[in-house]
């Protein structure tokens, strides 16, 4: 199915499985709350090592899976009003796939954890051994970058630099 009938916060609405782009399967006397997605996944002894879908290419369609998530028609216009143009002026029929290659790699080198075959694998909190990362950045970078901080209390450690 491309939608799913759940509690989101305090609301009973519909969220899409995989992502709302996904164009239901259009099958005669079904509507869309009660379709199957044009999605596909890729298994490989029982791991998932590939997935995507077909996209949209309805205007009309997608419309009215944007309604069915809860999207109010000013949210749709600012956030998707090009894709609706684009769907109007006439988009073919298109699909993507992502393949979990590290997944695949480690299946296919009998490993257990997918650490043993990634490259520069991070840990638990995001950080990279290897590399130190993320480090701190300094004033100067930050200034280059245009990027500064509106919050009331400093972070750091007073010489300037702001840990990201």
């Amino acid at each position: 199915e491309p939608l799913e009938h759940r509690k989101v916060g305090d609301q009973q609405r519909y969220q899409a499985l995989h992502h709302p782009f996904t164009a239901p399967i259009e099958e005669e006397g079904v509507g869309l709350h009660d379709s199957r997605a044009h999605a596909y996944d890729l298994v490989y002894n029982g791991y998932e090592v590939g997935g995507g879908s077909l996209r949209n290419h309805q205007k009309d369609v997608q419309l009215e899976i944007f309604k069915a998530i809860g999207l109010c028609d000013e949210e749709i216009g600012n956030d998707f009003g090009y894709l609706l143009d684009a769907l109007e002026s006439g988009a073919p029929p298109h699909g993507g796939m992502a393949f979990g290659l590290d997944r695949l790699v480690m299946l296919l080198a009998g490993q257990e954890s997918i650490r043993d075959v990634i490259a520069f694998p991070k840990t638990t909190q995001g950080g990279c051994s290897l590399t130190g990362s993320p480090s701190v950045v300094g004033d100067d970078q930050l200034g280059e970058l245009r990027i500064s901080f509106n919050d009331d209390e400093e972070e750091g450690d007073g010489q300037g630099e702001r840990g990201i």
